[in-house]
């Protein structure tokens, strides 16, 4: 009986699913995990930078970096951690553009020297989460029905996919990181669109793709950009001798953005990425958020222009950072 009514639901909703997709393909107001590939492959054309599969999301999709100057150490900036946080990925896709175009003609940007890629790279993951991109647009092309079905209570049965945060397997991946992880507490104990944070840290493979990166490359400073309440948050367990290092930097990040500096937290709850890279490495990092606060859902591409103005000097600001000596 169990089986007769999974097929049944399986036909009911593989019509409307499928029309969906193809709708959300044909929409202007989002930013896509094709559109960035497309982006990716014409920058690679015309821009001296090297684009890298450094591993494959739970359906398959590449995790692309991409790196930026020939300095042997790095700044590392990720974005769409979480499906609706993609308007992050066209910030770091432009980020890239401009700064290879201006450093490809010697130029500088906003005042800083893009000369200084010589010492000090940039690497940039635009979207570390895919498939959850994916999904929060509509397109779930890439799931069986009997996987859409799932996908449909892992959303509280709505096909409004526009709150999707987690991975393609209902994991929050912001919530996979080992610090801090035993003490999260929440409602949440089973796969969901949020808020799910796993059986055990790491068990993401998207988390892991990460991480095992991070550690390859070892970067100088991370950031980690999501949306949205326009708010830097920079202290997870901050060794009391890196405290003013790290604050300054955030500081002039809060500077350049206009955004909200974030008072550390007696008791902050962590498993995210850039607390997992405070602890793990002992080096300055930061969770930036864009946009006014939109809930539970992407802020409008409308926002971009704005977000894009506050922010486009952060990379380069953060490299001469870095070259000015964080070790």
């Amino acid at each position: 009986m169990r089986r007769i009514i999974l097929i049944c639901l399986v036909s009911l909703f593989a019509f409307p699913f499928h029309t969906m997709a193809k709708v959300v393909k044909e929409e202007k107001n989002v930013y896509s995990f094709e559109m960035m590939e497309a982006d990716l492959t014409r920058l690679q054309q015309t821009l001296p930078i090297e684009v890298h599969s450094i591993g494959k999301s739970e359906k398959g999709r590449d995790i692309w970096a991409v790196k930026l100057g020939k300095g042997k150490k790095s700044i590392l900036l990720v974005g769409a951690h979480h499906g609706r946080e993609w308007l992050t990925t066209h910030l770091l896709v432009k980020m890239l553009e401009q700064y290879g175009m201006a450093y490809e003609k010697g130029k500088q940007f906003g005042g800083y020297s893009t000369k200084l890629l010589d010492e000090i790279s940039i690497w940039f993951i635009p979207m570390i989460n895919p498939d959850g991109v994916s999904i929060q647009q509509g397109n779930l092309s890439c799931f069986s029905h009997y996987e859409k079905i799932v996908t449909w209570q892992r959303n509280n049965y709505s096909i409004d996919w526009s709150r999707w945060k987690a991975n393609a397997k209902g994991i929050d991946l912001n919530r996979q990181y080992p610090a801090g992880w035993d003490e999260v507490k929440t409602d949440i104990s089973k796969p969901f669109y949020q808020f799910y944070k796993g059986k055990k840290p790491f068990e993401a493979v998207e988390v892991q793709v990460l991480a095992k990166f991070t550690k390859h490359i070892e970067p100088l400073i991370a950031v980690s950009y999501h949306t949205s309440g326009r708010e830097i948050f920079w202290h997870y367990h901050n060794k009391q001798e890196h405290m003013a290092r790290d604050y300054e930097l955030a500081k002039k990040t809060a500077e350049l953005t206009g955004y909200k500096l974030s008072k550390p937290e007696k008791h902050a709850v962590g498993s995210g990425f850039t607390d997992w890279f405070i602890t793990e490495f002992e080096r300055p990092a930061m969770t930036v958020e864009l946009s006014y606060l939109v809930e539970e859902t992407n802020p409008p591409l409308s926002v971009f222009p704005e977000e894009w103005k506050r922010n486009r000097l952060v990379g380069m600001m953060l490299v001469k950072e870095a070259v000015s000596g964080i070790k």
